[in-house]
């Protein structure tokens, strides 16, 4: 048997991890309980920080089987450790449908039989076979159960585990399940709720409290309260509890608002069919999988993930993605090629209802139940996958917060020197053993901030109220600080870029194999009869709601064009008629030619004083972004046969059509109408057999429907680009952010929108990559169509590499469809980055396919937005570093951010407000730091006198100084522009540290300077309380001698302290000031106010006890009396101290360094060839740059980011790009000539 066994659990999805089993050692957990005991506890707090310490330090190596302890770490770049414990269950059988799989060997037709009776028989079997023991444990609110034959734990997610065909759905799953089958399932499935338990306060307190950092500050406390420093001690207490309870009220608010939003819904009670005939009613917590519940008439909010099996829905699906419209569900296919396929939730998304979405209305028929089957329960729902997203997060990689880790444990490394240089002085000045060990302490608590996590989440949650206000709502705040770091932003286009409502322009018929002129009005008489405006009329997945009209915006344009009516059955009606009552569209009365109103409708249907215009949709295949169209069965009033219109995508209608009744002139004009930005759709007829009945029509595939038909003419609907997107895309070209398209539409409608809106400029061409997957003996191609180039560029203009973007300013863009992205992704994976790199458009992309895109862009070291309106780019939006969503609900699950405006334009605001809060959270990082350090140098070198500062001191710098500063430091709003540079990503950069230690040098040599100044001052002396040096005297020099006082055992009040204390207190203010910068990034300092005003009360406090003592506050900051004329030389020490930080950071730093060294790395743009050294001053500096970026050893220093890698390499490549009508195959990947395209 293996002792170091590990599994893979979840291989390949998000959340996969590896595990290891663990059974617990008693001499493990002996020697850990003495140590617990020796340590004070702080063995066990390790232990609990480092789950991986606590199992290994307790446990020994077993088998997965015969584990009581699991160790599970996650296989992505976070490698987070986790600790579970295994529990064993009791049940009569090992799988959740092992009971379906025996019932369904026994071949039991899924007539009338009495199930039940079955279900009885087959839990008697069970309860006389030997009920097994089934080792399982929890993660995430997910169980999982050992499996023997694969020897690992497995998850089950519900009925599609069974992987069952749509068929077997209806023939094996539509019965419903006894009430023991659904007691066994429950075993393995649990309740069906998503359970977020809101814990208490005290549970909260004991996680928030055991935090390392509170666990630090404990022991800090304990430690200043041993060196009488209470009042210190006391502040930081009372500091830290308002932290906690500030903390704890957040999260409980956070908790409450999630359990509020999961609960109000949850439990339910549903109608559940058991066996054929029985009905009986049960709690939504009782459902499994496998369970057929019936749809009410007035719809529901669904409790679990179902698929239809019988009738239709209405569903509104903001919950899941933002958008309100509503959609319509149908059944399930249950025969046919659709049939055969395996149930999906991703492909079937159109037949399956999902939890916590609002059923609006159901259709349903005389003697048949809207049914579905119930497919997932709990947190295996898409409401549960996002209810488990926002309770178990994801750590968030960002480099900042990597680097402050590292840059807190180099503190720690300064506080390990101070300590062994404490521990020493004191030994050689034979101090108590017992101050050794609170001194050598001290100053590891000095080192770290106490305030440091508070203040550097303040900038987040003032950015958080900036966003608020401008109406963008943040469910993921330390997402804020990426947004600063954006550098490429993905756009949808149809309600993002362009108005969301589609205008009418026209429509253009097909006569023959021609097409007539365009017409304006569809609503003319002349074409009441036509199959063109019928197929308008009535190929739309609209209904009525409240008595109006909803659907989708295109839908609801092009039915109101037509002028028609549309009247839905009410219930009575369905009753009445044993045949369906169908939904009926007619035109307006006053427009109807004269017919005969008196043909009976066949099949009983008797609907009097209608005309012969009246249509009936007796069935309906939704809308599939997949397919790209949709299509109904419908028969006209009077008529034995039915017909099928279709309308979708022109290029995918075409192809359904018979080819004559296609017109020659259709691509040309097509891409007349799409170059011009408009959108059009194709529709097309067939007249089905006569044959055909209306059971039969409900049991066909759409396959069989949507072929040979009869292309009718084009709508053509235009989309006009919003007020605000030409202006937000040129502000965000001009601060280097690369802009791409990716949306459902048209190639050319696509190319099109990009260049009226400025993604295209007028002189750049546009490459169209189009792929074709292999062929018989051809293999995989691309080739490359050039379109036509309204402007071409001058000669001498002269081409630029822009090394942020990582691309050529040069006049050409890509543009790829979803199925040319498809074919480069599996079969040209050497292109797919160069061709990320320069591609503006994706047109007909999947939702899944937006997705994939985001993670290309991110393979390449991009850091994406993605700005969609949440319907289709739930995905995209959730993959990107930064998602915005744009929907009218204040906050959606959908994304990170919403916007409540309609537009674009909180697309840099909120690259604005993510760039002044990272920036903030640098300043804030730096000032926190150099506070520690010139804390730390004054506790230093008072130790070397064996002196302290005082308990006020203390207290006075941390309260009224550092407190104060940090917090209102954070508040600069966003700079009003964005700029073409973006702030550093991490701490360890070289323009951060040459800052911090430039700064870190200048405090230490003007405190060791005047800490020796002070002592070679005529007047100095070893103070004592009759010490006056305010007043001093040759008599009073000589008398004076080593007198200590029996009240400052600690030797806090002397010389060297006063002067530390005066020169500290001003650095800390002027570090301050030197650190919050505004421009580019934030709003200058001088419009903070809380800030400025802070610094000058500080500033005019500190000038005035320096230059005028007043004797309450010496001896309440107990600090002494010193000469007027020293006082005067440390004001002239103070404002050199000042003045240097200032050159340092302002001039050498942001002006010469950041020209000569640290520009080239922020993205600015270089020439492809080297500049030549034309004047004095350019040669200057040249070999000014050159000088000093081989002194900051980045002589040659390769890009950091993938995307400029292949930018170079495509510069140097002289076949990039491809040439006009050339195609590239697969299989040797060179580019060989063709005929002219």
């Amino acid at each position: 048997m293996k002792t170091r066994e590990m599994k893979i659990i979840n291989q390949g999805l998000e959340d996969e991890m590896e595990v290891w089993g663990y059974q617990p050692c008693l001499w493990k957990m002996v020697l850990v309980g003495v140590g617990a005991v020796c340590s004070g506890g702080l063995l066990l707090l390790l232990l609990y920080w480092l789950p991986e310490w606590g199992v290994k330090g307790t446990c020994t190596h077993s088998s997965l089987r015969d584990a009581h302890t699991l160790l599970l770490r996650t296989t992505d770049e976070f490698k987070q450790w986790f600790r579970a414990k295994v529990h064993v269950m009791v049940a009569p059988g090992r799988k959740p449908f092992d009971g379906l799989d025996l019932l369904s060997s026994d071949q039991l037709p899924n007539g009338d039989h009495s199930i039940d009776a079955v279900h009885e028989e087959l839990h008697g079997k069970f309860t006389h076979t030997k009920s097994a023991q089934i080792h399982y444990f929890t993660h995430h609110s997910t169980k999982y159960f050992w499996n023997d034959g694969i020897q690992n734990f497995e998850l089950f997610k519900g009925l599609e585990d069974l992987n069952v065909s749509c068929a077997n759905i209806h023939s094996d799953h539509s019965s419903g399940l006894s009430k023991t089958l659904q007691e066994y399932r429950m075993l393995f499935f649990g309740e069906n709720e998503i359970a977020v338990r809101v814990p208490s306060l005290f549970k909260l307190l004991i996680k928030e409290v055991l935090n390392p950092f509170y666990i630090f500050q404990l022991f800090s406390v304990i430690l200043w309260s041993f060196e009488d420093y209470y009042y210190y001690a006391s502040a930081i207490v009372f500091m830290s509890a308002i932290s906690i309870a500030t903390s704890l009220y957040t999260i409980k608010k956070q908790y409450v608002m999630l359990h509020d939003m999961v609960a109000a819904h949850s439990v339910v009670r549903v109608s559940v069919c058991r066996g054929n005939k029985d009905i009986e009613q049960a709690m939504s917590t009782e459902l499994v999988p496998g369970d057929v519940i019936v749809i009410p008439a007035n719809g529901m909010i669904m409790p679990c993930d179902a698929v239809l099996i019988h009738g239709s829905c209405i569903v509104n699906e903001s919950m899941l993605t933002g958008e309100s419209v509503p959609i319509t569900k149908t059944g399930l296919p249950s025969s046919g090629e659709e049939a055969a396929e395996s149930y999906n939730m991703e492909e079937h998304k159109r037949h399956t209802l999902f939890c916590g979405t609002r059923v609006i209305q159901t259709r349903f028929y005389a003697g048949e139940l809207v049914k579905a089957v119930v497919v997932r329960t709990g947190f295996s729902t898409e409401k549960g996958q996002l209810v488990r997203s926002i309770l178990y997060p994801k750590p968030t990689d960002f480099k900042l917060y990597r680097d402050a880790y590292l840059f807190l444990l180099c503190l720690v490394g300064v506080a390990g020197i101070g300590f062994i240089y404490t521990i020493v002085l004191s030994v050689m000045n034979k101090v108590p053993a017992k101050t050794i060990i609170i001194e050598s302490l001290d100053i590891v608590t000095i080192t770290v901030p106490p305030a440091l996590p508070a203040a550097m989440t303040a900038g987040i949650v003032y950015a958080q109220r900036r966003l608020k206000r401008v109406g963008i709502f943040c469910i993921s705040p330390q997402r804020i600080n990426m947004c600063g770091q954006l550098n490429l932003v993905c756009f949808d286009k149809t309600g993002t870029l362009t108005e969301d409502g589609l205008d009418l322009w026209g429509i253009q018929r097909a006569e023959g194999d021609s097409f007539s002129p365009p017409e304006s009005d569809a609503a003319k008489e002349s074409l009441v009869n036509s199959a063109f405006v019928a197929c308008m009329a009535c190929c739309h997945s609209l209904t009525k709601i409240e008595g109006e009209l909803s659907g989708d915006p295109l839908d609801l344009k092009m039915f109101s064009a037509t002028g028609w009516i549309l009247e839905e059955p009410t219930e009575e009606e369905t009753a009445l008629h044993n045949p369906i009552m169908p939904t009926v569209v007619r035109p307006p009365k006053h427009v109807v030619p004269e017919a005969n109103q008196n043909n009976p409708l066949t099949q009983n249907m008797e609907l009097s004083e209608t005309s012969s215009c009246e249509i009936g949709i007796v069935r309906q295949f939704p809308f599939s972004s997949a397919l790209q169209r949709m299509s109904v069965v419908v028969r006209r009033l009077g008529q034995k046969h039915m017909d099928a219109y279709l309308k979708g995508a022109p290029e995918v209608v075409a192809n359904l059509c018979k080819q004559h009744t296609v017109p020659q002139s259709f691509t040309e004009t097509l891409e007349t109408y799409t170059r011009q930005g408009f959108r059009v759709i194709a529709l097309a007829h067939r007249q089905l057999e006569s044959k055909l009945s209306w059971h039969k029509v409900q049991s066909l595939s759409r396959d069989l429907i949507e072929t040979n038909m009869e292309f009718l003419g084009l709508i053509i609907m235009q989309n006009k680009i919003k007020m605000e997107t030409a202006g937000v895309l040129q502000e965000l070209r001009k601060a280097d952010i690369r802009t791409l398209m990716v949306t459902g539409d048209n190639m050319l409608t696509a190319i099109s929108v990009a260049r009226d809106c400025g993604m295209v400029r007028a002189h750049e061409k546009v490459i169209i990559a189009d792929a074709v997957p292999p062929k018989e003996s051809q293999p995989a191609s691309i080739t490359w169509h050039h379109t036509e180039n309204h402007q071409t560029v001058k000669d001498s203009q002269t081409l630029e590499i822009n090394l942020e973007e990582g691309s050529e300013e040069q006049n050409y863009h890509f543009a790829i469809s979803g199925r040319a992205f498809a074919v480069i992704i599996e079969y040209f994976p050497q292109l797919i980055q160069k061709l990320a790199l320069r591609t503006t458009v994706f047109a007909r992309m999947a939702p899944d396919q937006k997705t994939q895109l985001v993670e290309v862009l991110q393979s390449i070291d991009y850091t994406v937005g993605m700005c969609g309106d949440g319907a289709n780019d739930c995905g995209a939006l959730k993959r990107a570093h930064s998602g915005i969503s744009l929907s009218e609900l204040e906050a959606s699950v959908a994304s990170p951010f919403t916007s409540s405006t309609s537009n674009i334009s909180c697309v840099p605001n909120l690259i604005r407000e993510g760039r002044a809060a990272l920036i903030t959270s640098f300043c804030v990082f730096k000032f926190m730091a150099l506070y520690s350090i010139i804390q730390y140098l004054s506790v230093t070198l008072l130790y070397s006198i064996l002196s302290n500062l005082g308990d006020f001191q203390f207290l006075f710098i941390d309260i009224a100084i550092i407190l104060i500063i940090a917090f209102t430091m954070s508040l600069n709003p966003a700079w009003k522009e964005l700029v073409c540079h973006r702030p550093p990503s991490s701490l360890i950069s070289g323009p951060l540290l040459f800052s911090v230690l430039t700064q870190i040098l200048t405090s230490m040599v003007f405190q060791v300077l005047v800490f020796l100044l002070v002592k070679q001052q005529s007047w100095y002396e070893i103070w004592t309380p009759q010490s006056d040096a305010c007043n001093v005297s040759s008599s009073s020099l000589s008398q004076s001698v080593n007198v200590t006082s029996p009240h400052d055992h600690k030797n806090i009040r002397n010389y060297e302290n006063t002067t530390l204390f005066y020169v500290s207190a001003f650095q800390y203010l002027t570090v301050a000031i030197v650190f919050s910068k505004g421009k580019p990034f934030r709003q200058p300092s001088y419009k903070n106010w809380p800030f400025m005003l802070s610094c000058v009360a500080l500033y005019s406090f500190l000038l005035f006890i320096m230059l005028y003592p007043i004797p309450a506050i010496d001896k309440f900051l107990e600090i002494v009396c010193v000469p007027h004329d020293w006082r005067i030389t440390l004001v002239i020490i103070i404002a050199v101290n000042a003045t240097v930080s200032f050159l340092l950071e302002i001039f050498i730093l942001d002006i010469i360094l950041w020209r000569l060294v640290f520009r080239g790395n922020q993205g600015v743009k270089r020439p492809s060839q080297p500049p030549s050294a034309d004047t004095p001053q350019e040669a200057n500096d040249c070999w000014g740059s050159a000088f000093l970026s081989w002194l900051f050893c980045r002589r040659n220093k390769p890009p950091g980011v993938r995307y400029i890698h292949v930018a170079l390499e495509m510069q140097d490549d002289a076949n990039w790009p491809p040439k006009p009508s050339t195609v590239t195959f697969a299989s040797n990947t060179q580019s060989q000539s063709s005929d002219p395209l």
